[in-house]
């Protein structure tokens, strides 16, 4: 399967009497990786799993290519990472990666080297109750990327980890993705993440979540820890920072 475009068609949400997403239409390039920023429970997550086909929208619609969200994940091609990582404790932490593979019945290719990119060397027989929340959220998220999705979903992947291992993940971890032609999605609350990771930076208002500031991200050359420190990334930054403090 090709790389695909995300197209949120004027999709609206109500949990009860609560209008969560207002209609909210974008649509997001194939291959590229759009971060999703805003105020805490503004829709955000609730947007993403609309995108993932776990949740329906009340009105509008969203296609992945030419295909229903479900349609795309039953081939195996749609991948999340929740902010909850959700591993069964029955099995190994190698058990459990090869597991994202298994479910898209596709090979499950090279566990131990995503094993050693996350950072859980030595760890790999071990099951999810002997480690530490920051290392179950690594698992989840080589889960996520064993079956080498198209459109891979991420919601606050590294909100658990520790701040070394999020640097390291940080810089370590998009180009896998890219590598392998994924359309990326990822909810995070820091913008210098989503100015890092990302190609475009959505700014959603509070709930009801609207399209604030839709923010192209054109950093030259590789995206790695040092952008951070210069003057073009932080001048991104600020546009983004701007941007929420103007839908507050």
């Amino acid at each position: 399967m090709a790389c695909v475009d995300i197209h949120c068609d004027s999709i609206t949400k109500r949990f009860g009497v609560t209008e969560v997403v207002a209609p909210f239409s974008v649509t997001l390039a194939a291959g590229q990786t759009t971060a999703l920023v805003g105020p805490s429970g503004c829709g955000k997550s609730t947007i993403l799993r609309i995108i993932a086909g776990l949740d329906t929208p009340d009105s509008g619609t969203v296609t992945l290519g030419a295909d229903p969200p479900k349609t795309v994940a039953r081939r195996g091609a749609l991948a999340m990472a929740f902010q909850d990582p959700s591993l069964l404790p029955w099995r190994s932490v190698r058990a459990n990666i090869a597991l994202g593979a298994e479910l898209a019945r596709k090979p499950t290719g090279d566990v131990d080297a995503l094993i050693d990119l996350v950072g859980l060397n030595g760890f790999a027989d071990h099951r999810p109750g002997e480690l530490s929340g920051g290392m179950r959220q690594r698992a989840a998220i080589a889960r996520s990327l064993i079956s080498a999705p198209k459109v891979l979903l991420l919601d606050e992947p590294f909100g658990a980890v520790d701040a070394m291992t999020r640097r390291r993940l940080n810089e370590d971890l998009p180009p896998l993705w890219r590598s392998r032609g994924a359309t990326v999605v990822l909810v995070t609350h820091s913008v210098q993440e989503a100015v890092l990771l990302s190609d475009r930076v959505l700014v959603l208002s509070p709930r009801p979540a609207r399209l604030m500031a839709d923010i192209p991200i054109e950093l030259v050359g590789a995206r790695n820890n040092s952008l951070v420190e210069t003057a073009e990334f932080a001048t991104l930054s600020r546009t983004v920072f701007a941007a929420l403090e103007e839908g507050v």
